[in-house]
Protein backbone atom coordinates (compact mmCIF):
# COMPACT_ATOMS: atom_id res chain seq x y z
CA UNK A 1 0.00 0.00 0.00
CA UNK A 2 1.44 3.49 -0.50
CA UNK A 3 -1.33 6.04 1.60
CA UNK A 4 -0.54 9.37 1.48
CA UNK A 5 1.56 10.53 4.26
CA UNK A 6 -0.03 13.18 6.82
CA UNK A 7 1.31 16.61 7.14
CA UNK A 8 2.93 15.31 10.62
CA UNK A 9 4.84 13.06 8.81
CA UNK A 10 6.30 15.22 6.11
CA UNK A 11 6.79 18.11 8.74
CA UNK A 12 10.18 19.16 9.53
CA UNK A 13 11.98 17.45 6.79
CA UNK A 14 14.69 19.70 6.16
CA UNK A 15 15.11 19.90 10.37
CA UNK A 16 15.69 16.56 10.55
CA UNK A 17 17.88 16.39 7.07
CA UNK A 18 20.23 19.24 8.90
CA UNK A 19 20.21 17.35 12.31
CA UNK A 20 22.61 13.89 13.32
CA UNK A 21 23.81 12.25 16.45
CA UNK A 22 21.52 12.23 19.24
CA UNK A 23 19.08 14.96 18.17
CA UNK A 24 18.49 13.84 15.22
CA UNK A 25 16.89 10.62 16.96
CA UNK A 26 15.37 12.61 19.41
CA UNK A 27 13.20 14.23 16.55
CA UNK A 28 12.68 11.12 14.65
CA UNK A 29 11.36 9.82 18.16
CA UNK A 30 9.12 12.43 18.61
CA UNK A 31 7.59 12.19 14.99
CA UNK A 32 7.01 8.58 15.59
CA UNK A 33 5.59 9.16 19.05
CA UNK A 34 2.85 12.07 17.12
CA UNK A 35 1.78 9.11 14.75
CA UNK A 36 -1.72 7.35 15.67
CA UNK A 37 -2.16 4.26 13.78
CA UNK A 38 -0.35 2.31 12.29
CA UNK A 39 -0.16 3.47 8.82
CA UNK A 40 1.22 6.48 9.95
CA UNK A 41 3.89 4.63 11.94
CA UNK A 42 4.97 3.22 8.69
CA UNK A 43 4.74 6.10 6.37
CA UNK A 44 7.12 8.33 9.45
CA UNK A 45 9.52 5.61 9.61
CA UNK A 46 10.20 5.51 5.48
CA UNK A 47 10.00 9.36 5.54
CA UNK A 48 12.77 9.59 8.15
CA UNK A 49 14.75 6.55 6.89
CA UNK A 50 15.08 8.84 3.68
CA UNK A 51 15.99 11.84 5.38
CA UNK A 52 18.71 10.60 8.33
CA UNK A 53 20.16 7.86 5.76
CA UNK A 54 20.56 10.22 2.85
CA UNK A 55 18.95 7.44 1.06
CA UNK A 56 17.58 7.98 -2.72
CA UNK A 57 14.77 5.42 -1.52
CA UNK A 58 13.90 4.50 1.84
CA UNK A 59 11.39 2.08 2.56
CA UNK A 60 9.16 0.39 5.36
CA UNK A 61 8.78 -3.02 4.94
CA UNK A 62 6.24 -6.05 6.65
CA UNK A 63 7.85 -9.58 6.98
CA UNK A 64 5.07 -12.40 7.78
CA UNK A 65 5.90 -16.17 6.94
CA UNK A 66 9.02 -15.47 5.68
CA UNK A 67 8.14 -13.44 2.89
CA UNK A 68 8.32 -9.48 2.80
CA UNK A 69 6.59 -7.10 1.16
CA UNK A 70 6.50 -3.19 1.11
CA UNK A 71 3.64 -1.41 3.08
CA UNK A 72 5.32 2.42 1.70
CA UNK A 73 7.91 3.57 -0.25
CA UNK A 74 9.52 7.49 0.31
CA UNK A 75 9.42 9.35 -2.07
CA UNK A 76 5.96 7.69 -2.78
CA UNK A 77 6.01 8.41 -6.74
CA UNK A 78 9.50 7.77 -7.78
CA UNK A 79 8.60 6.17 -11.35
CA UNK A 80 12.15 4.57 -11.29
CA UNK A 81 11.86 1.77 -8.28
CA UNK A 82 8.37 2.21 -6.79
CA UNK A 83 7.05 -0.79 -9.06
CA UNK A 84 10.15 -2.54 -8.36
CA UNK A 85 9.31 -2.60 -4.94
CA UNK A 86 5.66 -3.04 -4.32
CA UNK A 87 6.16 -6.80 -5.36
CA UNK A 88 6.87 -9.18 -2.40
CA UNK A 89 9.95 -10.91 -2.11
CA UNK A 90 10.77 -15.05 -0.15
CA UNK A 91 13.77 -15.31 2.20
CA UNK A 92 14.47 -18.54 0.20
CA UNK A 93 15.06 -16.05 -2.40
CA UNK A 94 17.39 -13.37 -0.51
CA UNK A 95 20.01 -14.94 1.93
CA UNK A 96 20.32 -11.50 2.94
CA UNK A 97 16.79 -11.46 4.04
CA UNK A 98 16.97 -14.94 5.59
CA UNK A 99 19.82 -14.09 7.82
CA UNK A 100 17.22 -10.71 8.96
CA UNK A 101 14.68 -13.15 9.56
CA UNK A 102 16.51 -16.04 11.31
CA UNK A 103 19.90 -14.13 13.02
CA UNK A 104 18.40 -10.35 12.96
CA UNK A 105 21.37 -9.17 11.02
CA UNK A 106 21.38 -5.97 9.09
CA UNK A 107 22.65 -6.14 6.20
CA UNK A 108 24.65 -3.82 3.64
CA UNK A 109 24.87 -4.09 -0.55
CA UNK A 110 27.50 -2.25 -2.75
CA UNK A 111 27.16 -2.55 -6.38
CA UNK A 112 30.32 -0.33 -7.24
CA UNK A 113 33.23 0.36 -4.97
CA UNK A 114 34.45 3.37 -3.10
CA UNK A 115 36.40 5.04 -6.51
CA UNK A 116 32.78 4.39 -8.09
CA UNK A 117 33.75 1.50 -10.31
CA UNK A 118 31.53 -1.59 -10.62
CA UNK A 119 32.17 -4.30 -7.81
CA UNK A 120 33.27 -7.66 -10.15
CA UNK A 121 30.59 -10.41 -8.86
CA UNK A 122 31.32 -11.66 -5.47
CA UNK A 123 33.73 -8.90 -4.51
CA UNK A 124 34.72 -9.02 -0.88
CA UNK A 125 32.97 -6.08 0.62
CA UNK A 126 30.25 -5.99 -1.94
CA UNK A 127 27.61 -7.75 0.44
CA UNK A 128 25.02 -10.43 -0.86
CA UNK A 129 25.62 -11.22 -4.97
CA UNK A 130 21.53 -10.83 -4.80
CA UNK A 131 20.96 -7.74 -3.57
CA UNK A 132 24.20 -6.25 -6.21
CA UNK A 133 22.14 -7.92 -8.84
CA UNK A 134 19.56 -5.93 -7.84
CA UNK A 135 21.52 -3.03 -7.48
CA UNK A 136 22.73 -3.12 -11.02
CA UNK A 137 19.17 -3.80 -12.53
CA UNK A 138 17.91 -0.40 -11.10
CA UNK A 139 21.16 1.26 -11.69
CA UNK A 140 22.13 1.79 -7.66
CA UNK A 141 25.31 1.97 -5.81
CA UNK A 142 24.28 0.83 -2.44
CA UNK A 143 21.61 -0.51 -0.35
CA UNK A 144 21.02 -1.77 3.11
CA UNK A 145 18.33 -3.25 5.39
CA UNK A 146 17.62 -3.21 9.11
CA UNK A 147 15.48 -5.73 11.23
CA UNK A 148 12.22 -4.21 13.27
CA UNK A 149 12.02 -5.97 16.24
CA UNK A 150 8.60 -5.95 17.72
CA UNK A 151 8.15 -8.14 20.85
CA UNK A 152 10.69 -10.46 20.37
CA UNK A 153 10.10 -11.43 16.79
CA UNK A 154 11.27 -9.76 13.02
CA UNK A 155 7.88 -7.70 12.38
CA UNK A 156 9.74 -6.07 9.00
CA UNK A 157 12.69 -4.36 7.46
CA UNK A 158 13.75 -0.94 6.90
CA UNK A 159 15.34 -0.53 3.87
CA UNK A 160 17.10 2.05 1.83
CA UNK A 161 18.95 2.39 -1.33
CA UNK A 162 21.33 5.15 -3.05
CA UNK A 163 21.93 6.31 -6.27
CA UNK A 164 25.65 6.46 -7.93
CA UNK A 165 26.16 10.04 -6.88
CA UNK A 166 24.57 8.74 -3.71
CA UNK A 167 28.12 7.42 -1.56
CA UNK A 168 27.71 3.89 -0.14
CA UNK A 169 26.49 3.12 3.14
CA UNK A 170 28.96 3.00 5.78
CA UNK A 171 28.62 0.82 8.96
CA UNK A 172 27.79 3.98 10.90
CA UNK A 173 24.58 4.07 7.99
CA UNK A 174 23.79 0.61 9.45
CA UNK A 175 23.78 1.39 12.81
CA UNK A 176 21.60 4.72 12.48
CA UNK A 177 19.18 2.32 10.63
CA UNK A 178 19.02 0.08 13.36
CA UNK A 179 18.62 2.30 16.24
CA UNK A 180 15.75 3.97 13.73
CA UNK A 181 14.30 0.54 13.59
CA UNK A 182 14.00 0.07 17.35
CA UNK A 183 12.50 3.42 17.66
CA UNK A 184 9.60 2.45 14.58
CA UNK A 185 9.51 -1.01 16.58
CA UNK A 186 8.44 0.88 19.96
CA UNK A 187 5.95 3.12 18.03
CA UNK A 188 4.11 -0.17 16.38
CA UNK A 189 4.53 -1.90 19.40
CA UNK A 190 2.23 1.13 21.36
CA UNK A 191 -0.55 1.55 18.45
CA UNK A 192 -0.75 -2.33 18.63
CA UNK A 193 -1.78 -1.94 22.50
CA UNK A 194 -3.63 0.66 21.56
CA UNK A 195 -5.49 -0.88 19.12
CA UNK A 196 -5.75 -3.88 21.32
CA UNK A 197 -7.31 -1.97 23.86
CA UNK A 198 -9.77 0.12 21.34
CA UNK A 199 -10.89 -3.57 20.38
CA UNK A 200 -11.65 -4.93 23.85
CA UNK A 201 -13.47 -1.71 24.72
CA UNK A 202 -15.80 -1.52 21.43
CA UNK A 203 -15.92 -5.06 19.87
CA UNK A 204 -17.90 -7.77 20.85
CA UNK A 205 -15.37 -10.64 21.69
CA UNK A 206 -17.64 -13.51 20.47
CA UNK A 207 -18.92 -12.14 16.93
CA UNK A 208 -16.30 -9.03 16.72
CA UNK A 209 -18.72 -6.39 15.79
CA UNK A 210 -19.15 -3.24 18.09
CA UNK A 211 -20.79 -3.44 21.48
CA UNK A 212 -23.15 -1.44 22.98
CA UNK A 213 -21.27 1.70 23.99
CA UNK A 214 -20.37 1.98 20.29
CA UNK A 215 -23.94 1.66 19.35
CA UNK A 216 -25.07 4.20 21.52
CA UNK A 217 -22.60 6.61 20.45
CA UNK A 218 -23.16 5.84 16.77
CA UNK A 219 -26.95 6.86 17.36
CA UNK A 220 -26.39 9.75 19.49
CA UNK A 221 -23.82 11.13 16.55
CA UNK A 222 -26.23 10.05 14.02
CA UNK A 223 -29.60 11.93 15.63
CA UNK A 224 -26.79 14.88 15.98
CA UNK A 225 -26.34 14.62 11.83
CA UNK A 226 -30.12 16.01 11.58
CA UNK A 227 -31.08 13.18 8.35
CA UNK A 228 -33.17 10.25 9.08
CA UNK A 229 -32.02 7.91 11.52
CA UNK A 230 -33.00 4.13 11.60
CA UNK A 231 -32.23 1.70 14.12
CA UNK A 232 -33.02 -1.84 13.61
CA UNK A 233 -33.29 -4.08 16.47
CA UNK A 234 -32.62 -8.14 15.51
CA UNK A 235 -33.77 -11.02 17.78
CA UNK A 236 -33.19 -14.66 16.98
CA UNK A 237 -35.34 -16.65 17.08
CA UNK A 238 -34.27 -20.51 18.30
CA UNK A 239 -31.27 -19.93 19.70
CA UNK A 240 -32.91 -21.87 22.72
CA UNK A 241 -33.66 -24.38 21.27
CA UNK A 242 -29.91 -24.58 19.36
CA UNK A 243 -28.32 -24.24 22.72
CA UNK A 244 -30.32 -27.21 24.48
CA UNK A 245 -30.54 -29.61 21.84
CA UNK A 246 -26.69 -29.16 20.20
CA UNK A 247 -24.68 -27.25 22.66
CA UNK A 248 -23.63 -23.63 23.49
CA UNK A 249 -20.44 -24.17 20.24
CA UNK A 250 -23.20 -24.33 18.11
CA UNK A 251 -25.31 -21.94 19.56
CA UNK A 252 -21.54 -19.33 19.61
CA UNK A 253 -21.41 -20.22 15.97
CA UNK A 254 -24.89 -19.34 15.42
CA UNK A 255 -24.43 -15.87 16.63
CA UNK A 256 -21.24 -15.51 14.69
CA UNK A 257 -23.66 -16.45 11.76
CA UNK A 258 -26.11 -13.59 13.04
CA UNK A 259 -23.16 -10.67 13.25
CA UNK A 260 -22.00 -12.25 9.49
CA UNK A 261 -25.87 -11.41 8.28
CA UNK A 262 -25.36 -7.91 9.82
CA UNK A 263 -22.16 -7.18 8.40
CA UNK A 264 -23.19 -7.87 4.95
CA UNK A 265 -26.15 -5.80 5.61
CA UNK A 266 -23.84 -2.57 6.51
CA UNK A 267 -22.13 -3.41 3.48
CA UNK A 268 -25.11 -3.08 1.65
CA UNK A 269 -25.46 0.86 3.92
CA UNK A 270 -22.93 3.15 3.89
CA UNK A 271 -22.34 4.67 7.07
CA UNK A 272 -24.56 2.57 9.47
CA UNK A 273 -23.41 0.31 12.37
CA UNK A 274 -24.14 -3.04 13.30
CA UNK A 275 -23.43 -4.12 16.91
CA UNK A 276 -24.62 -7.00 19.70
CA UNK A 277 -26.21 -5.75 22.39
CA UNK A 278 -25.98 -8.75 24.28
CA UNK A 279 -27.00 -12.30 24.50
CA UNK A 280 -29.16 -12.83 21.70
CA UNK A 281 -29.97 -9.02 20.72
CA UNK A 282 -28.36 -7.15 17.81
CA UNK A 283 -28.97 -3.97 16.39
CA UNK A 284 -28.13 -1.81 12.88
CA UNK A 285 -27.95 1.79 12.94
CA UNK A 286 -28.39 4.18 9.99
CA UNK A 287 -27.95 7.79 9.20
CA UNK A 288 -28.85 8.99 5.74
CA UNK A 289 -30.68 6.19 4.64
CA UNK A 290 -34.41 6.19 3.45
CA UNK A 291 -36.30 3.72 5.61
CA UNK A 292 -37.62 2.17 2.86
CA UNK A 293 -34.36 1.29 2.04
CA UNK A 294 -33.43 0.07 5.06
CA UNK A 295 -36.08 -2.25 5.49
CA UNK A 296 -35.84 -3.75 1.78
CA UNK A 297 -31.76 -4.07 2.40
CA UNK A 298 -32.49 -6.32 5.93
CA UNK A 299 -35.06 -8.22 3.91
CA UNK A 300 -32.80 -9.22 0.82
CA UNK A 301 -29.90 -9.96 3.08
CA UNK A 302 -31.50 -12.31 5.51
CA UNK A 303 -33.43 -13.78 2.74
CA UNK A 304 -30.20 -14.26 0.93
CA UNK A 305 -28.21 -15.38 3.75
CA UNK A 306 -30.45 -18.10 6.00
CA UNK A 307 -29.63 -18.72 9.52
CA UNK A 308 -28.75 -22.60 10.18
CA UNK A 309 -29.84 -25.13 12.08
CA UNK A 310 -33.44 -23.97 11.35
CA UNK A 311 -32.99 -20.62 13.40
CA UNK A 312 -34.15 -17.34 12.37
CA UNK A 313 -34.07 -13.16 13.04
CA UNK A 314 -36.44 -10.88 13.72
CA UNK A 315 -36.25 -7.54 13.55
CA UNK A 316 -37.81 -4.48 13.79
CA UNK A 317 -37.15 -0.68 12.81
CA UNK A 318 -37.99 2.83 14.09
CA UNK A 319 -37.30 6.04 11.73
CA UNK A 320 -37.27 9.67 12.98
CA UNK A 321 -39.22 10.06 10.18
CA UNK A 322 -42.17 8.33 11.67
CA UNK A 323 -41.16 9.57 14.89
CA UNK A 324 -39.78 13.00 14.45
CA UNK A 325 -37.33 14.34 16.88
CA UNK A 326 -36.44 11.97 19.52
CA UNK A 327 -33.83 10.70 22.07
CA UNK A 328 -32.04 7.79 20.68
CA UNK A 329 -32.75 5.98 23.81
CA UNK A 330 -36.87 6.46 22.84
CA UNK A 331 -35.70 5.37 19.14
CA UNK A 332 -34.19 1.79 20.21
CA UNK A 333 -37.22 1.28 22.40
CA UNK A 334 -39.31 1.56 19.72
CA UNK A 335 -37.46 -0.51 17.29
CA UNK A 336 -37.75 -3.23 19.84
CA UNK A 337 -41.52 -3.03 20.40
CA UNK A 338 -41.58 -3.47 17.02
CA UNK A 339 -39.44 -6.64 16.96
CA UNK A 340 -41.85 -8.10 19.70
CA UNK A 341 -44.29 -7.54 17.71
CA UNK A 342 -42.95 -9.43 14.70
CA UNK A 343 -41.93 -11.59 17.20
CA UNK A 344 -45.16 -12.43 18.57
CA UNK A 345 -46.61 -12.32 15.10
CA UNK A 346 -44.23 -15.00 13.61
CA UNK A 347 -45.32 -17.69 16.70
CA UNK A 348 -48.67 -16.71 16.17
CA UNK A 349 -49.02 -17.54 12.49
CA UNK A 350 -46.42 -21.01 13.01
CA UNK A 351 -49.17 -22.02 15.38
CA UNK A 352 -51.61 -25.15 14.51
CA UNK A 353 -53.61 -24.81 11.45
CA UNK A 354 -56.53 -24.40 13.60
CA UNK A 355 -58.39 -20.63 11.96
CA UNK A 356 -58.31 -17.87 14.14
CA UNK A 357 -61.74 -17.66 15.23
CA UNK A 358 -64.74 -16.90 13.18
CA UNK A 359 -65.01 -13.72 10.77
CA UNK A 360 -67.13 -11.54 13.47
CA UNK A 361 -64.99 -12.16 16.20
CA UNK A 362 -61.53 -11.61 14.08
CA UNK A 363 -62.96 -8.50 12.92
CA UNK A 364 -63.75 -7.22 16.33
CA UNK A 365 -60.32 -7.76 17.58
CA UNK A 366 -58.71 -6.06 14.09
CA UNK A 367 -61.15 -2.93 15.34
CA UNK A 368 -59.66 -2.71 19.02
CA UNK A 369 -55.84 -3.36 17.59
CA UNK A 370 -55.96 -1.13 14.90
CA UNK A 371 -58.08 1.82 16.97
CA UNK A 372 -55.67 1.89 19.69
CA UNK A 373 -52.49 1.59 17.60
CA UNK A 374 -53.71 5.16 15.32
CA UNK A 375 -54.49 6.24 18.70
CA UNK A 376 -51.17 6.27 20.14
CA UNK A 377 -49.18 7.03 17.12
CA UNK A 378 -47.48 9.95 16.09
CA UNK A 379 -49.57 12.67 14.11
CA UNK A 380 -49.43 12.58 10.08
CA UNK A 381 -50.91 9.99 7.90
CA UNK A 382 -47.35 8.05 7.51
CA UNK A 383 -47.12 7.04 11.00
CA UNK A 384 -51.04 6.31 11.62
CA UNK A 385 -50.90 3.80 8.81
CA UNK A 386 -47.89 2.45 9.57
CA UNK A 387 -49.58 1.64 13.09
CA UNK A 388 -52.53 0.59 11.94
CA UNK A 389 -50.70 -2.05 9.22
CA UNK A 390 -48.31 -3.54 12.30
CA UNK A 391 -51.31 -3.91 14.51
CA UNK A 392 -53.43 -5.45 12.51
CA UNK A 393 -51.11 -7.35 10.81
CA UNK A 394 -50.28 -9.15 14.01
CA UNK A 395 -53.62 -9.74 15.00
CA UNK A 396 -54.20 -11.56 11.44
CA UNK A 397 -50.87 -13.55 12.44
CA UNK A 398 -49.22 -11.83 8.93
CA UNK A 399 -45.27 -11.61 8.69
CA UNK A 400 -45.62 -8.13 6.66
CA UNK A 401 -46.79 -5.09 5.84
CA UNK A 402 -46.37 -2.46 3.28
CA UNK A 403 -47.45 1.81 3.13
CA UNK A 404 -47.55 2.94 -0.09
CA UNK A 405 -48.27 5.88 -2.42
CA UNK A 406 -50.09 5.86 -5.76
CA UNK A 407 -48.84 8.18 -8.42
CA UNK A 408 -49.80 8.53 -12.00
CA UNK A 409 -51.03 5.07 -11.54
CA UNK A 410 -47.78 3.65 -9.68
CA UNK A 411 -48.01 2.25 -6.43
CA UNK A 412 -44.34 3.98 -4.58
CA UNK A 413 -43.62 1.94 -1.15
CA UNK A 414 -43.26 4.62 1.67
CA UNK A 415 -42.93 2.18 4.28
CA UNK A 416 -42.47 -1.70 5.40
CA UNK A 417 -42.12 -3.72 8.40
CA UNK A 418 -42.56 -7.42 9.30
CA UNK A 419 -40.17 -10.40 9.70
CA UNK A 420 -37.97 -10.93 6.26
CA UNK A 421 -37.20 -14.50 8.02
CA UNK A 422 -40.64 -15.04 7.23
CA UNK A 423 -40.33 -14.62 3.65
CA UNK A 424 -40.71 -18.27 2.95
CA UNK A 425 -43.93 -18.88 4.89
CA UNK A 426 -46.68 -18.36 2.93
CA UNK A 427 -48.95 -15.50 3.92
CA UNK A 428 -52.24 -13.73 2.70
CA UNK A 429 -52.32 -10.01 1.69
CA UNK A 430 -55.39 -7.56 2.19
CA UNK A 431 -54.81 -4.24 0.29
CA UNK A 432 -56.78 -1.18 1.79
CA UNK A 433 -57.08 1.85 -0.88
CA UNK A 434 -58.16 5.12 0.09
CA UNK A 435 -57.35 8.02 -2.06
CA UNK A 436 -53.77 7.94 -2.89
CA UNK A 437 -52.67 5.51 0.13
CA UNK A 438 -52.64 1.47 -0.22
CA UNK A 439 -51.99 -0.55 2.39
CA UNK A 440 -50.86 -3.76 2.52
CA UNK A 441 -51.89 -5.71 5.58
CA UNK A 442 -50.37 -9.73 5.98
CA UNK A 443 -52.42 -12.29 7.57
CA UNK A 444 -51.95 -16.24 8.54
CA UNK A 445 -53.84 -18.19 5.60
CA UNK A 446 -55.35 -19.52 8.79
CA UNK A 447 -56.86 -16.49 9.91
CA UNK A 448 -60.70 -15.99 9.48
CA UNK A 449 -61.41 -14.13 6.29
CA UNK A 450 -64.85 -12.23 5.15
CA UNK A 451 -66.50 -9.16 4.61
CA UNK A 452 -66.60 -8.22 8.18
CA UNK A 453 -62.63 -7.96 8.20
CA UNK A 454 -62.15 -6.43 5.12
CA UNK A 455 -64.77 -3.57 6.10
CA UNK A 456 -63.17 -3.36 9.33
CA UNK A 457 -59.95 -2.66 7.41
CA UNK A 458 -61.28 -0.06 5.19
CA UNK A 459 -63.27 1.76 7.88
CA UNK A 460 -60.02 1.71 9.66
CA UNK A 461 -57.58 3.03 6.75
CA UNK A 462 -60.86 6.02 6.61
CA UNK A 463 -59.62 7.14 9.97
CA UNK A 464 -56.43 6.87 10.51
CA UNK A 465 -56.17 9.30 7.18
CA UNK A 466 -59.04 11.38 7.47
CA UNK A 467 -58.58 11.85 10.85
CA UNK A 468 -54.44 12.97 10.26
CA UNK A 469 -55.90 15.81 7.69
Amino acid sequence: MTPRVTAGARGGRRAAAALSGARGFALAAHRLESARSLDEVVQTAAVLAAEMLRARLAATCRIEHETMRVLHHEPASDPRHGWRLLTTYRAEDRPALRRLIRERESWVAHAQDVTGQPTEPGAEGAGDPVEVAQLLEVGAASSLGAPIVVNGAVWGEIFALRGPDGGLFTTDDVATAEVLAALVAGAIARVDLEEQIRHLVADDPLTGLANRRVADNAAEAALESGEEVCIVMCDVDGLKRVNDELGHDVGDDLLRSVADVMRRAVERLPGSTAARLGGDEFCLVTVGQHRAEVAEVMLSTTLDFPLPHGAAISYGLASTAITGEISARHLFRRADIAQYRVKRARARARQSAVPIADPAVTAERVVVAGAAAITAAQSGVVPRLCALAAATTETLGGSAWAVLMQRDGTASAVARGGSPADGDHEQLVTQVVHGAWLVEIGASPHAAQGPAVTTALHALAAVAIEGAS
